[in-house]
């Protein structure tokens, strides 16, 4: 996909390409490296340099990003002594070890800027600003090492530190956030940057869908650019999705569509991307006078001014309007609407070209179409194997409850704790009715005593350390207690994120009741002699490859639904088209996924998000609660499968689940534009475009005047023309795109009263 993302993004007015350098997938074990494949961090920056656009090579290595862990490779947690993000140089050393690595890769490729190469930009750690007062000194002493060590390194390209405000030089210290207008570098001398324009937010399981509208981000562009701004990148332009165990948080969700200009699949979010397009066009007609021009203010009243640049006697000015409320201002003689919360970009500081808050590029709504039915998929099974563990039989033992991390080392969501606490008859004769309890600190916590399941629990509300309770029988012997532990994500974010503890590290695990008639008892088991293995037997024996030693152990005598640890397998055919493909996992509850031996995630189809969204106005500052979607549907149910994990004849798809789902109604569909929309003002040009192949097949309204409503319920004002619907079908019917000027002369006169503001609006069928 990255040919066709990097051809969107420079159509969209991009001219700089991001990107982060994730050290946990290039070095997955130590001194063992991988830039094959969607790892080849060249071949990227090639394309990049293809497309004719500059880079901006984000090495970090910590990167954050909702990314599991932030990026770092998990075999640091276990090296003894280190200490991540501080002055401690077994954590240097590695740090300055993949850095340079990093550095001499692009080196002996010739892809710095001064060696003709695309990348402009190279950036070291990243916002350790927002948490450097917890590690104090030697946090200080850090951040001077990253600045002296990334130096050393002759990049010839300025290094950057997002949120750094103390950025020893010559770094430069950049902004992240909603809004960057207010930021200022802390050296005079230096470029005012924002890394980071956040397009929208990161969806976690149990939640509703953030968006941030169009109108808003464009606000923020301007803003910024008005404000002396130089340099700003979005976060993200393209979000796409966390395949394998890859997401953190913990709880994000596979999707990272993020709300961005392009889509979790690729395709234009439009109006977003079409508005920001417009945006891009209208701030590089100004590019002299905003690098060579001299700025000054003019005030027309509270919340309202003008910010002029004026060079060699040419000016462009911005009129921004800090209000929530609509104005209408007086500027060198000439009025001007500008909506609430807007800027408005006079090119010549006469002529209105672009206002932030006036989207006149389509608006778009996706549909999925079914290319599968349920009925046609035909599943085999597998059970997990869990003897050994439900008798307490692990690989190794220790008299304690261990961290998870340390044990897994993230080799797997999973890992078993078993442990055999023998008991007398004596002990337990007048009551064997006890209270398993176990602290934990989570994920995922599923439970079995003596061979029995006795139930699950989660953490919720981002609350990760939870106690869970059963009631549990006791027998006059040996009792085995299994605690099957998942996480669901590794910490990415915060002061010492990386020490977040993961799994029942020290419990305690207690057996609480009446156990000798004189009142309750409790037994903690924590320092018993615990058992582990680590992962579940499938996992390890990668029954989702063709090529597992357990292929030929798959069941097709029957199938059965809502059973615990389960894995189920089925195969389809290449979807026909370009269109993006989605598997529906209606049914299923949690688990994770593969295609043809790739995995696509981790799922949680059945966990429901909140019921109250709301409603959304774009006016005021946006926080990631704002304009929130999808509430009281599952947090995500479509999961992206990529065509370039698939084959041209039979694919395979394997799930494990969990919990226990019913997969007979998995499907897969594709992803497409179903109804395109938009509304343009006299004077301009409405451009509809279906994306791809798909052409517009109806034009569902047409009115050229003062129409009402919105996408999907619009309707006619006091004032039409009778012949704007057929200049609209002759116009763009049986085409994928098409433009049309706003005018009389093509659409024939409205009967518009001279103080109406007419305009052309279209819904069309793709």
């Amino acid at each position: 996909m990255w040919p066709d993302l990097i051809q969107k993004a420079k159509e969209g007015g991009l001219d700089t390409i991001e990107t982060y350098v994730f050290w946990d997938v290039h070095e997955p074990r130590y001194r063992e490296y991988n830039f094959e494949g969607n790892l080849d961090l060249i071949r990227f920056l090639k394309n990049i340099q293809e497309a004719g656009l500059y880079a901006v090579l984000r090495i970090g290595p910590y990167v954050c990003a909702e990314w599991s862990y932030g990026g770092f490779p998990r075999w640091l947690h276990q090296m003894k002594g280190i200490e991540l993000r501080t002055d401690n140089e077994i954590y240097k050393n590695e740090m300055q070890n993949f850095t340079t690595l990093i550095v001499d890769m692009v080196k002996k490729e010739n892809l710095l800027a001064p060696q003709g190469g695309p990348i402009i930009i190279t950036q070291i750690e990243n916002e350790f600003g927002n948490v450097a007062d917890r590690y104090g000194e030697k946090g200080k002493a850090y951040i001077k090492w990253c600045a002296k060590m990334a130096e050393s390194l002759d990049v010839g390209v300025p290094w950057i530190m997002c949120q750094q405000g103390d950025a020893p030089p010559p770094m430069i210290n950049t902004c992240n956030g909603f809004y960057c207008h207010k930021f200022q570098p802390t050296n005079p001398n230096t470029p005012k940057m924002w890394t980071e324009n956040w397009t929208g937010w990161f969806k976690a399981w149990g939640g509703s869908n953030p968006t941030r509208p169009a109108e808003d981000v464009a606000y923020a562009v301007a803003r910024f650019f008005e404000s002396g701004g130089t340099f700003q990148n979005y976060y993200m332009y393209h979000g796409g999705t966390n395949f394998g165990r890859t997401s953190g948080g913990p709880y994000i969700t596979t999707s990272y569509d993020y709300d961005a200009p392009l889509d979790e699949y690729g395709n234009l979010r439009q109006p977003k991307w079409g508005h920001l397009k417009q945006l891009h066009s209208a701030l590089k007609s100004m590019e002299k006078l905003l690098t060579r021009g001299a700025a000054s203010r003019i005030d027309l009243q509270a919340d309202a001014w003008v910010t002029k640049y004026t060079t060699n006697g040419t000016s462009g000015c911005f009129v921004v309007n800090k209000k929530t409320g609509d104005l209408e201002v007086t500027f060198e003689g000439n009025k001007y609407h500008v909506p609430g919360w807007s800027v408005s970009i006079l090119l010549d500081c006469k002529n209105e070209a672009y206002n932030t808050a006036k989207v006149t590029t389509q608006r778009s709504l996706m549909v999925k179409k079914p290319i599968t039915d349920s009925q046609q998929l035909t599943w085999q099974w597998w059970g997990e194997r869990t003897k050994d563990v439900l008798q307490g039989k692990g690989a190794f033992t220790t008299k304690s409850l261990g961290e998870q991390l340390m044990i897994t080392g993230d080799s797997s969501d999973y890992l078993w704790y078993m442990a055999r606490i023998p008991f007398s008859k004596e002990s337990i004769k007048h009551n064997r009715e006890f209270t398993l309890r176990v602290n934990t600190t989570g994920h995922v916590l599923h439970a079995f005593f003596n061979k029995k399941y006795v139930g699950t629990k989660y953490g919720t509300g981002g609350n990760y350390k939870f106690v869970f309770e059963a009631p549990v029988h006791l027998k006059p012997k040996a009792n085995v207690i299994t605690l099957l532990s998942a996480t669901v994500g590794l910490a990415n974010y915060g002061a010492f994120f990386d020490l977040s503890p993961t799994g029942i590290i020290g419990g305690p695990v207690q057996l609480i009741g009446d156990g000798n008639g004189q009142g309750n008892v409790t037994y903690d088991l924590s320092s018993y002699l615990w058992s582990y293995r680590v992962g579940v037997h499938g996992e390890n024996k990668k029954i989702y490859s063709d090529d597992s030693p357990l292929a030929s152990s798959w069941r097709s005598d029957y199938l059965p639904i809502n059973k615990r640890l389960a894995w189920y397998k089925t195969t389809f055919s290449l979807p026909q088209g370009e269109e993006p493909v989605v598997v529906d996992l209606q049914g299923m509850s949690k688990g994770q996924a593969w295609i043809n031996g790739q995995s696509i995630g981790r799922y949680w189809a059945n966990f429901t998000a909140n019921s109250d969204c709301g409603g959304c106005d774009y006016r005021g500052e946006y926080k990631p609660e704002k304009c929130r979607t999808d509430c009281g549907v599952p947090t995500q149910r479509w999961y992206h499968v990529p065509r370039s994990f698939l084959n041209s004849g039979t694919n395979t798809l394997v799930l494990f689940e969990e919990m226990g789902g019913n997969p007979s109604a998995i499907n897969f569909q594709t992803v497409a534009v179903g109804t395109a929309c938009a509304s343009v003002p006299e004077g301009s040009k409405l451009e509809l475009s279906c994306q791809g192949s798909r052409t517009i097949s109806g034009i569902q309204f047409a009115s050229f005047g003062d129409a009402k409503g919105t996408c999907g319920s619009l309707q006619k004002g006091t004032c039409d023309t009778d012949t704007a619907l057929t200049a609209v079908k002759e116009a763009c019917l049986g085409k994928s795109n098409c433009s049309i000027d706003v005018n009389d002369n093509v659409l024939g006169s409205s009967g518009c009263a001279t103080a109406i503001a007419k305009k052309l609006v279209v819904q069309a069928t793709c």
